[in-house]
Order: structure tokens, then sequence, then C-alpha cells
């Protein structure tokens, strides 16, 4: 997912995908140590989306911080 799609999410759906992600994350890094992963890009495209996430909750927090200030 981009950036975008994430933006429009509400903050308790961000909440859920990336916990979903980070517990894929955890199985992934399980079978990466005993040898058996498939994909081990996966693992990099996952890191990279729960990023995308923090900086979506992030912005939103800032924006909303700011509308009060105003």
């Amino acid at each position: 997912m981009k950036i975008e799609e994430f933006r429009g999410l509400k903050p308790s759906e961000l909440d859920r995908k990336a916990e979903e992600l980070r517990r894929e994350r955890f199985q992934l890094r399980i079978q990466q140590q005993v040898g058996q992963v498939e994909k081990p890009s996966r693992l990099r495209e996952i890191r990279k989306t729960i990023a995308r996430i923090e900086t979506a909750r992030s912005e939103s927090r800032l924006s909303a911080g700011a509308k009060g200030k105003s």
C-alpha cells in the first residue's frame, strides 16, 4: 500500500493494520531463523509498510494539533 492509502484510514484501522503486520513480521523472522522463509523480500516490504503507517499516524496527530491551536 502507498502512503496516500494509509492517510485516508481511521486511527483504529491504522492500529489494526500495524498489529497484523507486526505479527506477520514476527512469524517471518521465526521462519527466517529456521531457514524456511520463502520470500525474504517480504520482511523488508512489511518493515517499510509499518513505517508508512507510523508516518501517517504522526501526520494525523500533528495536523490535529495544528488545527486545535488555530
